[in-house]
């Protein structure tokens, strides 16, 4: 019901994007700005479908998280290669400036964060599950509701949008390989860094976790297991 009045006030439609900007986050994740004119804008944690169209007329669909907030006709995505993918590849490695795509969206409603809501925040994300988190981040304002981000990656190497995370509303937390300085060593997220670095349940904050099935799985149950109201626990998982 959510995802029809979502779609009723905005309006998804199926439009022509075209590349005017790119920007590499990591060695296998990019950043792709597109105009698309007539886009009805989005909400930060939607996402959007990408087809692309062969010479022979076969099409290849894939679903990506919009990771910006609303600007006018211009909508960015940022995505993982997946090798034997059919269209991260493409959107990775080969798609140039001025090459065009089709675009469906703005689409979910679920995993939204509206500029209105009340109370404290708390994302968490594993990956490239960031970017719809960047999104909230970056759609917030000074009048918003304090904002906490956990960030699970591999490596420094594996960090997306690294320039823009320098804030005390931010920990990184690696589980492979931390740079030098970091005391904490090493590891998957688990109940104690929630406890060091997230919100507490009795602040009553939305969460939002984002990333691979099983970071997913992990983490809502270790919010559950520390008193947050499932309610108010909000997931979108990718992968296996």
């Amino acid at each position: 019901m959510a995802g029809t009045a979502l779609r009723r006030r905005l309006g998804h439609r199926r439009l022509t994007a075209r590349l005017v900007e790119t920007r590499d986050e990591t060695a296998t994740a990019r950043t792709l700005r597109f105009a698309v004119p007539g886009w009805p804008g989005h909400l930060a944690g939607q996402h959007a479908d990408v087809r692309l169209t062969a010479e022979d007329g076969y099409t290849a669909q894939r679903s990506y998280s919009l990771s910006a907030p609303a600007d006018g006709e211009f909508v960015e995505l940022t995505v993982q290669l997946v090798p034997d993918g059919e269209v991260s590849p493409y959107l990775v490695r080969d798609i140039e400036v001025g090459d065009e795509v089709e675009l469906l969206g703005p689409l979910g409603g679920w995993f939204v964060w509206r500029p209105e809501q009340p109370g404290p925040v708390l994302l968490i994300g594993g990956g490239s599950g960031i970017a719809p988190l960047r999104a909230m981040l970056r759609a917030r304002s000074a009048a918003s509701p304090p904002f906490r981000l956990l960030y699970s990656v591999r490596t420094p190497s594996d960090v997306y949008f690294a320039g823009e995370l320098d804030s005390p509303d931010v920990t990184l937390l690696y589980t492979r390989e931390a740079p030098d300085g970091v005391e904490r060593t090493p590891h998957r997220i688990d109940a104690a860094d929630l406890t060091a670095y997230g919100l507490p349940a009795a602040e009553e904050p939305t969460c939002y976790v984002c990333g691979p099935t099983s970071f997913v799985e992990t983490v809502t149950g270790l919010l559950i297991d520390a008193a947050h109201d499932p309610a108010r626990v909000r997931a979108e998982r990718f992968g296996g």
